[in-house]
């Protein structure tokens, strides 16, 4: 059953149980899915005459909040395949020099999969923060902590996609698959930055 259509109980408890997947890079998925989803909400009550001179911005934050928030769900369910086909790999028989040789191409292919739906999750994250700056001077004030807790949850994913994408790096002997991951990850650093610029510029607000 596809991520999306679990309960959200069942989720947690295959998150919970001694199974290989769904794990960390699901959840930074799920992360930035909720980001966005704060955000399309947020938007959604920052509409009518009040707002009428921003509607432009909002329409448009509103479709983008949307189609991240499918964009992260595929890439949690992604994820979640991905580092399957990485624990099938690694149960490939290794009796014979061939068997080996051909295990260790399948890993080493299985693990770029893996890399790669954490690595572009980073990504997503930064655009959810994106988003949340464009909001932040124009929405509604009574949600506008929604905002904040849309920024927290883009931190988290760039955080937890990242350490995900570093612990398959030391098995990935692509250079160029790895030099594109570290470019991705390398990005983080400034997404979390600025989601926590979001969250005390928010702050600022409650307490003005």
């Amino acid at each position: 059953m596809p991520i999306s259509d679990e309960k959200l109980g069942d989720f947690l408890d295959r998150l919970a149980d001694r199974v290989p997947a769904p794990g960390g890079g699901a959840t930074a998925a799920l992360h930035a899915a909720q980001g966005a989803a704060l955000l399309g909400m947020v938007a959604r009550y920052t509409t009518g005459q009040k707002y009428a001179e921003h509607q432009v911005t909002i329409a448009r934050i509103i479709a983008e909040a949307d189609d991240l928030r499918g964009i992260a769900l595929r890439l949690a369910e992604a994820d979640a395949e991905a580092f399957t086909a990485v624990i099938d790999a690694y149960q490939l028989p290794k009796s014979t020099a061939a068997e080996r040789a051909a295990r260790s191409a399948v890993i080493a292919q299985a693990l770029v999969g893996a890399a790669w739906p954490a690595a572009q999750v980073i990504s997503i994250a930064g655009m959810v923060v994106d988003l949340a700056q464009a909001l932040l001077t124009i929405s509604n004030p009574n949600v506008i902590s929604d905002v904040a807790a849309a920024a927290e949850a883009a931190r988290a994913a760039a955080a937890t996609a990242r350490v995900n994408v570093e612990i398959n790096l030391a098995g990935i002997a692509d250079e160029q698959a790895s030099l594109g991951m570290i470019a991705e990850t390398g990005k983080a650093d400034d997404i979390i930055a600025r989601a926590g610029q979001i969250t005390a510029a928010v702050r600022e607000q409650i307490r003005a």
